[in-house]
C-alpha cells in the first residue's frame, strides 16, 4: 500500500469545493475521494486530509496523455482496491488541441469483480454535468483571482507612482533628491537587482542596488553606452530578457528593462534601466509601462530642476540642494564658499551678433562650470547671464578656483575665431556650514561680483570686511527692501533745520530733511539709507514724495509765507533729472498749492547739476520763471564748477561742509571760503556755510563774508510740523529790529508766548 501524501494548504481560487464532492458522491456512491490538480500537476484541493501517492504519480502521465489526445475528456486507471477517473478540464472545449488547465481525480472503491468495474465512458456520462459545472466554477474563480491580483498589482503601482509624484508635498518645489527616491522605489517595487538613471547632459548618474538580491554595480559600466544608444534609437521601453555582458571569462546574462527619458521635443536625453539576474522572473510589458511612467516623472523633474541651456540646476532646485548640503556638512567642521558669476556685456553680444550667439556662450560657460566642479559642489544658472556655485572650500582655495574659471572663460572666445571677447566677473564670499546662513553668503558674493564689474570687469573680487566699498554696497542690498517698504507704507518723516542769516536781518531759511521710520519705529537718518536709494534708483520716487508732502504741509501756512520773509529749501537728486515728467510734475504741484513760489527754494548738488547740465538748466529756468529760488548744494567739491556758474540760473551757493569744518585750522580752506563768498557777491548770489558746528566757526565765516550759516551751532533739525507751528516767531525775528534767537531759545520763546 502506498504512503499517502498530505494535502498542502493553498490560498488559491480552488478552495471550498465540498459541494461538488457531495454532488459527485451522490452520483457515484462508491466515491472515496475527489482531488483537483493544476496544469503543473500540483495538488490544490482534496476532499481527504491526505492523497495517496499512487494517485499523485498518475497526474504527470495524465497531463502528457491529455496533450497527446486532443478532444478526449480524460482517462481511467485501475488499482488493486479502487479505480481512479481522471477528467481533463480545458478552458475552451471547442478547441481540440487545447491543453487542460486542471485535472480532476475521482477515486471509486472496487466492488470485487472486474465486471462490476465501470468504464470511463460510463462514469463520464454520469458525472459530465457535474464536471462541467466544476470546470466553469474553477475558471470563474481563477478569473476573479487573476483580476484581484491585477488590481492589487495596479494598486501597488499607483501607490508607488504617487509616492514619487510629489503629491501632497505642500506645493514645495520639486527637489533633485526626488530622483534618488524614484530609483530606489523602482528597484524595490519592480524587484530589480539594480536600477540606474543616466542623463549625461545634466551630469546625472544615479545607481541603486536591491536590499534583497543586489547585483554588482560594475554591470552598469559595461552596459550604459549600449543602453543610451538603444534608448535614443527606440524612444520607448525595451525589454531584453537575455542580454549578455562581458565578464572575466564567460559572459554573464542579465534581464534588462530600459526606458528612455525624453525631453519635451521627444529627444532622448537619458535612460532609466533595471537589471535582474537570469534566474529571476522575466520583465513583462506591464513592467515596461510602469517604467515608462517613472521615466516621464524623471523627465518632469529634470525639466523643472535643470536649466535646459547649460545643464546646471535652476535657481529653486539650487536653493533646495544647498540647504541639505550645508546641513550635512555642519558637523564636519568644513569650510564653504559662495561664488556669484556674471558674464560681462552679454547684452552687447546679443545686440551685435544675435541671441543665438549669446545662448551659445551661456551653454559653453555652463559646460565649463560642470566640467570643473569638484565633488560635493553645487552649481546653478540663476538668471540669464548669472551663475552661482556652492564650493566645499575655504576662501583662499575658492579664490583660486574662481581665477581658474575666469581664465577658462576667456578662452571661450576662440570658438568664434577670436572675433568675440568673452569674460566673466566673479564674486567670492565665505559661508558658514549652517543652512540658514547661505542666503547671506550668496548676497555677499553677489555684492563682490558687482564690485568686480565696477572695478573693470573680468576679475575676481573677494568679500572682505576690510573692503569698505564692498561692505557699503552689501549694506545697501540689505537696506533697499526695507526702504521700499517704508516708502510704500508712508513710514517717512520730514524734518526742518533753521538756516540763520549772519546779518542783523534777513530772510529766514529752513532746509527740509528726510528721515525714515524703520519697522521697529526707530527714526533713521539719511546717512543710513540714502546710499541704497541712490544705488537702486529709488531717488525719483523719494523726491516726488518729499516735494509733494512738503508742499502739502506748507499749504495751511500760505498766508504767512506770502510776505517772502521765510523760505523752505527742498532737495532733489540728479536721478530725477532723467525723469522727463519731473519738471512738469513739480511746477504743477506748486501752481495748484496756493503757496507763494518765492517761499520755496530747490537744492541740487553741484556734481548732479554738472553731470546733467542740459536737463538741470531747463528745470532751473522753469523754477526761476515760476518764482522759486534755486540753490547749488555742496559747492566746491565738484569739477569745473566755476565755468557753469554764469549759465546756471541759481540764486544761492551752499559751501560744502568739508571746507567749513577746517576753516579755523586750514588756511587753504579759509581762502576757499573767502574766495567763494567774494565770487558769489560779485554775481549777486547768496552764500550758505554748511556744517557750522561751533560758535567760533560761525564768527569766522561771518568775518569771511558768508551770508548764512547752517549747522548744530545754529539749530538742530526738528520735525517740520513743530517748525511750522513756530513760524510766527521766526517771522517776527525777521522784521526790522528783530533778533534771531540762538539754539534752544525759540522753544523758550514759544513756551513763554503760550503758543
Amino acid at each position: 500500500m502506498s504512503t499517502p501524501a498530505p494535502v498542502s494548504p493553498s490560498s488559491n481560487p480552488w478552495t471550498s469545493l465540498d459541494p461538488y464532492a457531495q454532488l459527485l458522491r451522490a452520483l457515484l456512491p462508491r466515491l472515496s475521494h475527489l482531488s483537483v490538480f493544476n496544469a503543473s500537476g500540483e495538488l490544490h484541493w482534496s476532499s481527504e486530509m491526505t492523497v495517496d501517492t499512487e494517485v499523485l504519480s498518475l497526474i504527470p502521465e495524465s497531463l502528457q496523455a491529455a496533450e497527446n489526445s486532443p478532444g478526449v475528456p480524460g482517462q481511467m486507471s485501475s488499482g488493486s482496491h479502487e479505480q481512479t477517473y481522471l477528467f481533463w478540464l480545458r478552458r475552451d472545449e471547442s478547441v481540440t488541441n487545447a491543453k487542460p488547465f486542471a485535472v480532476v481525480a475521482v477515486g471509486c472503491r472496487s466492488a470485487g469483480s472486474d465486471s462490476e468495474r465501470r468504464s470511463f465512458s460510463f462514469v463520464y456520462g454520469m458525472v459530465k454535468p457535474a464536471i462541467e459545472c466544476l470546470r466553469r466554477e474553477l475558471m470563474a474563480r481563477e478569473e476573479i483571482m487573476t483580476l484581484h491580483t491585477s488590481m492589487l498589482e495596479q494598486d501597488s503601482d499607483l501607490e508607488m507612482l504617487l509616492s514619487v509624484s510629489g503629491a501632497g508635498a505642500d506645493n514645495k518645489p520639486e527637489g533633485v533628491g526626488d530622483l534618488k527616491t524614484i530609483i530606489a522605489n523602482a528597484t524595490e517595487h519592480l524587484r530589480a537587482g539594480l536600477a540606474a538613471l543616466i542623463v549625461p547632459e545634466n551630469g546625472i548618474a544615479l545607481v541603486h542596488s536591491s536590499t534583497e538580491a543586489p547585483l554588482e554595480t560594475t554591470v552598469l559600466a559595461k552596459a550604459h553606452r549600449h543602453l543610451l544608444s538603444m534608448a535614443r534609437a527606440r524612444r520607448q521601453a525595451v525589454i531584453a530578457n537575455r542580454m549578455e555582458l562581458p565578464a572575466d571569462g564567460t559572459p554573464i546574462s542579465y534581464r534588462v528593462l530600459a526606458s528612455p527619458v525624453l525631453c519635451a521635443d521627444g529627444r532622448a536625453m537619458g535612460v532609466l534601466a533595471l537589471f535582474r539576474s537570469q534566474s529571476a522572473p522575466e520583465f513583462t510589458t506591464h513592467h515596461a509601462r510602469v517604467t515608462e511612467l517613472l521615466a516621464r516623472r524623471i523627465a518632469s523633474i529634470v525639466a523643472h530642476s535643470y536649466d535646459s541651456l547649460t545643464g546646471l540646476l535652476t535657481r529653486p532646485a539650487f536653493e533646495q540642494r544647498v540647504r541639505p548640503a550645508l546641513a550635512a556638512a555642519a558637523g564636519a567642521q568644513g569650510r564653504w564658499s559662495a561664488l556669484h558669476i556674471d558674464i560681462n556685456r552679454l547684452h552687447l553680444i546679443n545686440d551685435n551678433c544675435g541671441m543665438h550667439v549669446g545662448d551659445r556662450i551661456i551653454a559653453q560657460l555652463g559646460e565649463l562650470i560642470r566640467g570643473r566642479l569638484p565633488p560635493g559642489a553645487v552649481a546653478a544658472r540663476i538668471s540669464g547671464d548669472r551663475f552661482a556655485i556652492l564650493l566645499p572650500a575655504a576662501l583662499p582655495s575658492a579664490a583660486q578656483f574662481a581665477e581658474a574659471l575666469r581664465a577658462g572663460a576667456e578662452l571661450l572666445g576662440r570658438a568664434f575665431d577670436g572675433k568675440l571677447q568673452v569674460s566673466i566677473s566673479i564674486g567670492v564670499a565665505a559661508v558658514e556650514p549652517r543652512a540658514e546662513e547661505f542666503v547671506h553668503a550668496f548676497a555677499a558674493a553677489e555684492t563682490a561680483c558687482k564690485a568686480a564689474n565696477d572695478r573693470g570687469r573680468n576679475r575676481v573680487e573677494l568679500y572682505l570686511e576690510t573692503d569698505d566699498s564692498i561692505v557699503r554696497r552689501f549694506s545697501d542690498i540689505n537696506l533697499i527692501n526695507g526702504l521700499r517698504n517704508a516708502v510704500a507704507e508712508q513710514r517717512l518723516q520730514l524734518n526742518a533745520q533753521f538756516i540763520a542769516p549772519l546779518a542783523a536781518q534777513g530772510v529766514a531759511h529752513f532746509e527740509i530733511l528726510l528721515r525714515m521710520i524703520d519697522e521697529k519705529g526707530v527714526i533713521v537718518g539719511p546717512d543710513h539709507f540714502m546710499s541704497a536709494a541712490q544705488r537702486y534708483q529709488l531717488m525719483p520716487t523719494i523726491d516726488r514724495w518729499v516735494i509733494g508732502r512738503a508742499i502739502e504741509m506748507l499749504k495751511p501756512h500760505s498766508e504767512l509765507l506770502e510776505g517772502g520773509t521765510i523760505v523752505f529749501t527742498i532737495n532733489f537728486s540728479g536721478q530725477s533729472l532723467q525723469d522727463g515728467d519731473f519738471a512738469t510734475h513739480v511746477t504743477k504741484l506748486i501752481e495748484e498749492s496756493g503757496v507763494n513760489p518765492a517761499a520755496l527754494c530747490f537744492e541740487l548738488t553741484e556734481s548732479a547739476a554738472i553731470g546733467n547740465i542740459a536737463r538741470a538748466e531747463v528745470l532751473m529756468r522753469r523754477l526761476r520763471k515760476l518764482g522759486c529760488n534755486v540753490a547749488l548744494d555742496d559747492f566746491g567739491v565738484g569739477l569745473s564748477s566755476l565755468a557753469y556758474l554764469r549759465t546756471l540760473p541759481i540764486g544761492m551757493l551752499k559751501i560744502d561742509g568739508s571746507f567749513i569744518r577746517d576753516v579755523l585750522k586750514d588756511t587753504r580752506a579759509e581762502s576757499m571760503v573767502h574766495t567763494v563768498a567774494q565770487l558769489a557777491h560779485a554775481m549777486s548770489l547768496t552764500t550758505v556755510a554748511e556744517c557750522v558746528e561751533t560758535d567760533e566757526i560761525r564768527q569766522r565765516i561771518t568775518a569771511l563774508g558768508v551770508d548764512y550759516a547752517q549747522g548744530f551751532a545754529i539749530a538742530k533739525p526738528e520735525p517740520l510740523a513743530e517748525v511750522l507751528a513756530e513760524l510766527p516767531l521766526y517771522q517776527a525775528s525777521a522784521m526790522p529790529g528783530g533778533v534771531w534767537p540762538q539754539q534752544g531759545e525759540m522753544a523758550a520763546l514759544s513756551a513763554s508766548d503760550g503758543s
